[in-house]
């Protein structure tokens, strides 16, 4: 009985950073059906994500304070102004275009575009060494061929839709459109590329801040913060009407409310803890799992349209993302018992890697 819970409890260890990182991707899908609702009944999306970072620094705030204060280490200048680009990469711009192309694309076209973000980090974090790629290995090559196949699956659900499914049902929940919604697919687009390169910078550096900041608490709260404090600046240079900073308590409210709890706080900071752990390039392979998700709640729930080429991309996706995982399984394992390995950030677990695999170089 004893062993059977210790071998459980291995395998929860072992594998939490995947179950946190579905739980976020869980949380995301419901956030891009809950703002489109929001943006609908007419808030605007700047406004949206500076009320959205504010209560989420104000959450935040008290636990990074109470919890961290023995190991936060002293804030230099030269450290806020790291931490103001990686917010600026993180919120400031990045969600700014991100949730403006949401007002002319669909909650789909948007969750299938940011799975180029995995691709895109993968290349930068080869070229910075800040990820390992031995393709003279079986682990190595299924990264490098995962990312490929991901990167396709993306294509075939955003370029071919094919045949209609049939809705079966009626629609379980309606959301009203706006009629100046979608009216710019070009622009949308733009916009969303334009984000996607912008947050695969920011997980890049993310992983590099974190080396001198390993605060994940108090680093979520000042992103929050700084980031609330550039996207109001944003906001203010482009929308002028006091009226736009108005909210009742309609879905407005909840959406503020959850986008800066759930979103902006708990989720990014899972996902600082996981980029310590297991880095960059595993965050963000699994937003192809929030692309399914919303395609299916979007099809079940939402009543939306769903097609073909939305099924086999989806499918292809998935496929890629099991071979990236099943060759960063790889990564840390290199003459590091499990016992050490648990006890080592992910920046430590790469220098240990890269001087084996440079030992093994030479000796061959």
């Amino acid at each position: 009985m004893v062993i059977h819970g210790s071998a459980v409890h291995n395998t929860f260890r072992r594998f939490k950073p995947h179950f946190l990182m579905v739980f976020t991707q869980i949380g995301y899908t419901f956030l891009y059906f809950i703002t489109e609702a929001s943006f609908n009944h007419g808030m605007n999306p700047h406004v949206h994500l500076t009320y959205r970072h504010i209560v989420s620094g104000l959450v935040m705030l008290p636990f990074a304070y109470v919890l961290e204060r023995k190991e936060r280490p002293k804030l230099t200048l030269a450290l806020f102004a790291e931490i103001f680009v990686l917010s600026l990469l993180g919120v400031g711009l990045t969600l700014n275009m991100y949730f403006a192309s949401l007002k002319y694309t669909s909650p789909t076209f948007i969750a299938s575009m940011v799975n180029t973000i995995a691709s895109l980090t993968f290349v930068i974090a080869v070229i910075l060494r800040m990820e390992v790629l031995n393709i003279k290995s079986q682990r190595g090559i299924a990264k490098a061929l995962g990312t490929i196949i991901s990167l396709a699956g993306v294509m075939i659900m955003t370029l071919f839709k094919g045949p209609k499914l049939r809705s079966l049902w009626c629609t379980v929940i309606c959301i009203k459109r706006n009629s100046t919604i979608h009216e710019n697919w070009l622009k949308g687009s733009i916009l969303t590329v334009a984000s996607c390169i912008a947050w695969s910078m920011f997980f890049v550096l993310q992983a590099s801040s974190l080396k001198r900041y390993p605060a994940q608490l108090s680093l979520t709260t000042w992103m929050s913060f700084i980031g609330g404090a550039q996207t109001a600046v944003f906001a203010a240079f482009v929308k002028h009407k006091p009226s736009e900073w108005i909210i009742g308590l309609n879905i407005d409210f909840w959406c503020v409310l959850y986008a800066g709890i759930v979103c902006s706080g708990l989720i990014v900071f899972i996902q600082l803890w996981c980029t310590e752990q297991k880095g960059p390039v595993f965050v963000t392979m699994f937003n192809p799992l929030g692309t399914v998700m919303v395609a299916l709640l979007a099809y079940f729930v939402f009543g939306e349209k769903l097609y073909t080429g939305s099924i086999v991309g989806g499918a292809v996706v998935i496929a890629g993302l099991y071979l990236v995982l099943w060759g960063k399984e790889g990564d840390p394992n290199l003459n590091i018992n499990s016992e050490q390995e648990s006890r080592l950030s992910y920046a430590e677990q790469l220098e240990t890697e890269i001087q084996v695999v440079s030992s093994l170089d030479k000796n061959s």
